[in-house]
């Protein structure tokens, strides 16, 4: 992998010094990360185009265990961490002074914490490396979304594509009706892959070894300890810090949602014994291999190599051609999918073209 493709994973970097140039700015420029994201991200992207390059399979190995691609995402978490302290103190210095510029704050705030944070979370959560996990862990905590963790890895990538998994969306289901399945489904399976995990080892399912339980309970604590040592010297509770954190993290993992939506829309594995489904594969997931997006995505949107081979590295994920194609990037992506009609105008007809080339497969040539 070339040097200034290796570099390119900084990028990630920009969004935070923007929301933070913007704050100091003031006004409307608290709208810069967004602006950056959502306008000239796309732009660049279509310029750049599609990066369909794969690592070669004699070189997989070692790039994979290259100590680089790591250092960036650890660097990532305490960056998130610090970014968290950031704004929980700033939120009350005076300088949001009206609804707006509090809204533009929170979201690029959120855009930040849940559109890259949650895809670090992702990525390391998927890591056999403890201290991997623990990173995942507690960029999950600073956005209130803990339990992703058991519930990703133990649930969708078992039942992605299926019926049983509340996040996939399905054909014709607007982003909102899924978002309600997806974080309110999705939390209480998190529990029942808990409870399960429990009773296989003889525990009840109120016991300190429950995660969920942990899972809720730290971003709470988290919260309430920042809460009290930024209200200690005025010797009054502000209110505007819980206000805040609580905040980015109902947008970041709603950014979060957004992306499961556009991820798998639509896609369905076979079913070839009545409960059970094919493996998953690379037609069963949308892919994106724009070059500048996944940079700050850390490929993220080579989403189909992912699911096929979960524990992969996100700096060897592969394009494949026969894989579902998205037309952009996330960010266009996630644009659209908060337009029902126009997401499925969009997307109904590629999916018709997907399951075509599904049941071809199928025939016997």
């Amino acid at each position: 992998m070339g040097h200034l493709k290796k570099l390119g994973f900084f990028a990630a970097f920009i969004l935070p010094a923007l929301v933070v140039a913007g704050f100091y700015s003031g006004s409307y420029w608290n709208f810069s990360a967004i602006i950056f994201a959502f306008l000239i991200i796309p732009v660049i992207d279509q310029i750049t185009g599609i990066d369909t390059t794969n690592v070669d399979d004699s070189r997989v190995k070692v790039i994979s265990e290259e100590k680089y691609y790591r250092f960036v995402t650890y660097i990532w978490t305490y960056v998130q961490l610090t970014f968290v302290l950031w704004g929980c103190f700033v939120v009350t210095q005076g300088k949001l002074q009206s609804p707006i510029t509090w809204i533009a704050f929170v979201l690029s705030f959120a855009l930040v914490t849940g559109g890259i944070g949650i895809t670090v979370a992702h990525e390391l959560g998927h890591k056999k490396s403890k201290l991997e996990r623990f990173y995942s862990k507690l960029l999950l905590m600073t956005v209130c979304y803990m339990h992703f963790y058991i519930e990703h890895n133990r649930g969708h990538h078992v039942y992605v594509a299926t019926p049983e998994d509340p996040a996939t969306a399905r054909k014709n289901e607007s982003f909102y009706a899924f978002w309600f399945r997806s974080v309110f489904i999705g939390y209480l399976h998190a529990w029942k892959h808990e409870r399960d995990s429990l009773h296989r080892k003889g525990l009840p399912v109120f016991h300190w070894k429950n995660n969920m339980i942990w899972f809720s309970l730290l971003p709470i604590l988290f919260c309430s300890l920042i809460t009290g040592v930024i209200s200690y010297p005025f010797g009054t509770i502000i209110w505007q810090v819980p206000l805040f954190f609580f905040a980015q993290s109902f947008f970041a993992f709603t950014l979060l949602e957004l992306v499961n939506y556009v991820e798998h829309y639509g896609i369905v594995r076979k079913e070839i014994a009545p409960g059970k489904y094919e493996r998953v594969n690379p037609l069963h997931s949308w892919n994106a291999s724009h070059l500048i997006s996944n940079f700050f995505l850390f490929q993220l949107q080579r989403h189909s190599d992912h699911h096929a081979n979960a524990i992969k590295r996100y700096q060897v994920l592969k394009h494949y051609d026969e894989s579902p194609q998205l037309p952009y990037g996330y960010p266009t992506m996630i644009l659209m999918a908060l337009v029902p009609p126009l997401w499925f105008s969009f997307m109904n007809p590629r999916l018709e073209d997907w399951s075509v080339k599904i049941y071809q497969q199928a025939i016997p040539q």
